[in-house]
């Protein structure tokens, strides 16, 4: 017997991408784990700031985004388009992008500076992405 199709997508398919996280993910935890060990101390998800960024250092007044390369559309391998359903993809993940530049327009317009460390290349390098990120919070 088939399995029950939600408006063209399999069961399966609905299951892993539900179980696709926001927060807490992989690289993200990477980069905290490491701004922790180097003494910085950060908040997390803050409400009160445009888009919720993933890790905030008020004393630095600095946020840092880890951007998934699929959901925001990145130009690496990782974030190559779906055959599948190319046009619902390509809405999505345009609105993210849109989403993404709003939201750091919004936080350079009230004196926040905004690191982007993609997902990509903290798995090809995470060594030399933190030590980068380091240099930068130091140079502050």
């Amino acid at each position: 017997m088939p399995k029950p199709s939600f408006s063209g997508v399999t069961a399966g398919r609905r299951r892993n991408m539900q179980a696709n996280k926001n927060k807490n993910t992989q690289p993200e935890l990477l980069v905290r784990r490491f701004l922790h060990a180097a003494g910085f101390r950060y908040r997390l998800h803050r409400r009160d700031l445009p888009g919720k960024p993933d890790i905030v250092l008020p004393r630095y007044r600095t946020v840092i985004e880890v951007r998934g390369c699929f959901w925001h559309g990145h130009g690496c391998k990782l974030g190559k388009m779906p055959k599948a359903r190319q046009e619902y993809w390509g809405t999505k993940i345009n609105a993210t992008k849109e989403r993404d530049q709003a939201n750091r327009n919004a936080l350079e317009t009230a004196g926040w500076r905004l690191l982007e460390l993609w997902e990509c290349d903290l798995r090809n390098d995470p060594d030399g992405i933190l030590e980068g990120l380091q240099a930068a919070l130091r140079g502050i």
